[in-house]
C-alpha cells in the first residue's frame, strides 16, 4: 500500500497557525518502509484563488483536491483546517498538529502510521480527523 502525505508549510518549511490551503506550499512524503520519505514541494498555486468572493470557497477547495490527487497524496497534514475539511475528508484523512517543526511531526507519524494506514486502508471516504500532539487521537467530522 502506498500512502503519500502532503505537509502545509510556509516558505521556510514550517507548520504555520493557517489553514491547508492557505499554506504557501505542500512537502510531499512518501511511507517507504514504514518512514517517510521526502519526494517533492509543491507551491500552492490555489492560494488566493476565488478568496476576494469567500474565504475558504468551495472552488478554491476543489482546486487543491484535484491537484494533489493528482500527486497521488492520501494524507493531509496542517496545524489547520477551515470548513472545506468537509470536502477534504471525502477524498483524504486531515491530519492536524499543533507543532511547527515537518521533522517533529514527522517522528510522531512514524509511531502512529499503522493508525493511518489502518483508516486508508478500511474506508473509501468520510475519512476520520486525526489530531497530533504528543500522541495521535481519531475523531469524526460532523457533516
Amino acid at each position: 500500500m502506498k500512502l503519500r502525505f502532503a505537509f502545509a508549510v510556509n516558505n521556510d518549511n514550517q507548520f504555520v497557525k493557517k489553514h491547508f490551503g492557505d499554506a504557501d506550499k505542500y512537502i510531499i512524503y512518501e511511507l517507504k518502509d514504514e518512514h517517510l520519505e521526502q519526494l517533492s514541494e509543491e507551491i500552492n498555486q490555489f492560494k488566493t484563488l476565488d478568496e476576494e468572493h469567500t474565504h475558504g470557497s468551495a472552488k478554491k477547495g476543489n482546486a487543491i483536491i484535484q491537484f494533489l490527487k493528482g500527486k497521488d497524496v492520501n494524507v493531509l497534514v496542517s496545524m489547520r483546517f477551515g470548513k472545506n475539511i468537509k470536502l477534504i475528508n471525502e477524498h483524504f484523512i486531515p491530519v492536524q498538529i499543533s507543532l511547527k517543526h515537518p521533522e517533529e511531526v514527522i517522528l510522531i507519524l512514524n509511531k502512529h502510521l499503522h493508525w493511518i494506514a489502518d483508516e486508508w486502508e478500511n474506508n473509501e471516504s468520510n475519512y476520520k480527523l486525526f489530531t497530533v500532539n504528543s500522541g495521535i487521537l481519531k475523531t469524526s467530522i460532523e457533516k
